[in-house]
């Protein structure tokens, strides 16, 4: 797993001490929201993998109903950013479909798809029902394991959260302390106007399920149509206490924390 470098952010390290890289990570995050606060988001992501974290930080993306905007910025700074995909093996159709026509449109040239270890879904979800009774562990098999090992040697990954999304995520910043990692979320204080205007300015395809009445598109099983006046993300685990996968909950013991 990939290390903060206290050197590299200006923290000091007394002689023969252990380094306490969550206390790192917190200060890194304050320092870098505050030494880029007002950055448009490309100018952000420019400054993240160039300056910041070069060779170091990958863009993870679901393809999903918001994805083309970040990526889009993204690849107008290197086409060749690492984009980490996480093909659960439950997803729709249309998002496979989604994903391989915004490749080819904005040039991706380093798209790493991922998948769950088959000997972990063997044991433990054998005839695809796991998600009916346990969705954490399903996700948990699915996502965060699979994320976590594609995530080895990088200190830090751009997300396409936004505070709009969720009540969960009404106060991310820019720049947050993520385990060992940072998280980078240059669309973080974007509305769905912003988005709106970009995807209209740059032409951007839309995932073809939102029309269908999914602005949040997850696995297929756990994923819903929402309701006029419904939070964008009401159509993910319904009827569950669940508004999250893992992988934004910070949870290191389960692996979630990447």
């Amino acid at each position: 797993m990939a290390r903060l470098d206290p050197v590299a952010f200006g923290f000091e390290q007394e002689h023969g001490s252990a380094f306490d890289h969550e206390s790192a990570g917190l200060q890194a995050a304050a320092a870098l929201n505050a030494r880029f606060a007002g950055l448009s988001a490309r100018d952000l992501i420019e400054r993240a993998l160039v300056e910041v974290f070069p060779g170091r930080i990958a863009l993870v993306s679901s393809f999903g109903a918001e994805s083309a905007v970040l990526l889009h910025l993204a690849a107008s700074v290197d086409r060749g950013i690492p984009v980490v995909f996480m093909d659960t093996l439950r997803l729709f159709p249309e998002t496979l479909a989604y994903r391989d026509m915004l490749v080819e449109r904005l040039g991706l040239t380093n798209v790493r798809t991922i998948m769950p270890d088959p000997e972990a879904l063997q044991a433990a979800d054998p005839h695809k029902a796991l998600w009916m009774m346990n969705a954490d562990a399903c996700c948990r098999i699915r996502k965060t394991e699979p994320l976590a090992r594609a995530m080895a040697g990088f200190d830090a990954w751009f997300t396409g959260r936004k505070r709009f999304q969720a009540a969960t995520r009404a106060a991310i910043q820019a720049f947050e302390q993520d385990g060992d990692r940072i998280k980078v979320n240059p669309l973080a204080a974007w509305t769905i106007d912003d988005l709106k205007a970009y995807v209209a300015e740059h032409d951007l395809p839309p995932h073809p399920l939102v029309a269908k009445g999914y602005p949040s598109i997850g696995c297929l099983p756990c994923t819903s149509k929402v309701k006029p006046g419904e939070d964008a993300r009401a159509g993910r685990w319904r009827g569950l206490d669940k508004t999250e996968c893992g992988i934004h909950l910070g949870l290191e013991n389960d692996g979630s924390g990447i």
